[in-house]
């Protein structure tokens, strides 16, 4: 194995920085990186049993956790025997977090990394975790990519300055901020001469980038920039977006520019208005179907992708039901559908809880009608044309909606015209024209 082990849990953030941390410890064979998630409960016990996993794996490997779950969370980690090394989202982007430490690596107190490292009684693990409120920049090794495919990531903007009732990222991200357009440039360019074919701009809000840069520049204008000054850039896409911040500038570009891909995940979350109140969520449920409406009206190809809570606190039966009928209204054939589950430290865990059988029970419902939907749209996808951006192995890839097709005939790294001929697996079949 050369350099760490990663594992890498939840958003394409974190898997955007989890590369970031594969070049800050690239000398490190004994080394296992494990990128946490904090939102959900079920997440956080997913990440311990992936660590448990990955120690039985390697006994003789280093354990070091960070992310989301072990900034806000950091005694639960430090806990566990398997565990060497907890460091916050702040101290992840630091080479010194990655050093090898000094043995015995267990059996005394913790070590102290200077005043904002807690000490928790018992805990024997090292424990480097500074207050995430306090960063006001975005750490340049984090404009990354991924070398193995045609696709990279690009992270322009990290945390948040919402705060929904259900969400305790901003406490594990901190407040919002901004790479500086310039930057995000110059990376994307190098990106391209290096062959990748797509960028994905990210973050935890992508769509509150630049009001803490000067001028106060929008994503908008943002993209503009680098349509602009990057030409040989064929395909970019967002990880995602919160709907209410779609405005003039940012809808032109969706709806009329070629290579921004006409692929949007949206950050829904529910489709019922007193639920999206108690959920502190900026839009309303006509606005969502609204704004889905406006974008397939001049852009009708566009395929649209959402989150959704099943199961939020108070949610009655025919607040359930508008969020399933959010499914066809908005014509979600990318549904990521979430169980909720009460999580420490938010207002919603506080809220009266629905019982988690019947939450199991709307989730599958809100699954099974994302399913349908996109099983329809891939169907009616057979005997058209696509154009697909093929992977490093030469056979899948990605076709402009974001439906996957596995290619015959197709170049690696290369955007190929396919006929597509049929459907297996959920996954599109064409061959190269």
């Amino acid at each position: 194995m050369s350099g760490p082990e990663l594992i890498t849990m939840g958003c394409r953030l974190n898997a955007a920085e989890s590369e970031a941390m594969r070049r800050l410890a690239a000398d490190r064979d004994d080394l296992i990186i494990v990128n946490s998630c904090a939102v959900t409960n079920e997440a956080v016990r997913q990440t311990r049993q992936a660590i448990r996993r990955a120690k039985r794996a390697r006994p003789g490997a280093e354990v070091v956790v960070t992310g989301c779950a072990a900034q806000v969370e950091p005694e639960t980690f430090a806990a566990m025997p398997e565990v060497t090394r907890v460091i916050g989202n702040r101290e992840k982007l630091e080479p010194q977090s990655f050093r090898r430490m000094p043995q015995p690596l267990r059996g005394s107190a913790p070590a102290s990394s200077g005043p904002e490292a807690p000490a928790f009684g018992g805990m024997t693990a090292e424990i480097r975790v500074s207050d995430i409120m306090t960063v006001r920049e975005i750490a340049p090794h984090l404009l990354t990519g991924f070398s193995e495919r045609s696709r990279a990531f690009v992270e322009v903007q990290n945390g948040c300055d919402h705060r929904c009732t259900f969400c305790i990222i901003p406490y594990g991200r901190g407040n919002s901020r901004s790479v500086p357009a310039g930057r995000v440039v110059d990376r994307i360019k190098a990106l391209v001469d290096e062959g990748v074919r797509e960028i994905v701009l990210t973050g935890v809000d992508v769509t509150s980038y630049g009001p803490d840069l000067p001028g106060r520049p929008s994503l908008g204008l943002l993209i503009e920039r680098i349509f602009r000054h990057v030409p040989a850039l064929p395909r970019l896409r967002l990880s995602s977006l919160d709907s209410v911040e779609i405005d003039a500038r940012l809808f032109e570009i969706i709806t009329g520019e070629p290579r921004f891909m006409p692929h949007l995940h949206m950050s829904f979350q529910a489709g019922d208005d007193m639920i999206l109140k108690r959920m502190k969520r900026r839009h309303s449920r006509g606005q969502a179907v609204e704004i889905v409406q406006r974008l397939k009206d001049k852009r009708p190809e566009i395929a649209i992708g959402a989150d959704l809570i099943a199961g939020f606190p108070t949610e009655t039966e025919e607040m359930a039901g508008n969020s399933l009928k959010l499914v066809d209204e908005c014509d979600i054939v990318m549904g990521h559908v979430f169980p909720y589950s009460p999580k420490q430290g938010t207002p919603a865990a506080r809220m009266p809880q629905v019982p988690s059988a019947l939450v199991k029970e709307r989730a599958r419902r809100l699954r099974e009608a994302s399913l349908r939907r996109r099983a329809g749209w891939l169907k009616r996808l057979i005997g058209t044309r696509q154009r697909v951006l093929v992977e490093r192995d030469g056979s899948t890839g990605h076709a402009e909606s974001f439906a996957p097709v596995r290619v015959r005939g197709g170049e690696a790294t290369k955007v190929s015209n396919v006929l597509i001929t049929g459907l297996k697996d959920e996954m599109l079949i064409g061959d190269a024209l």
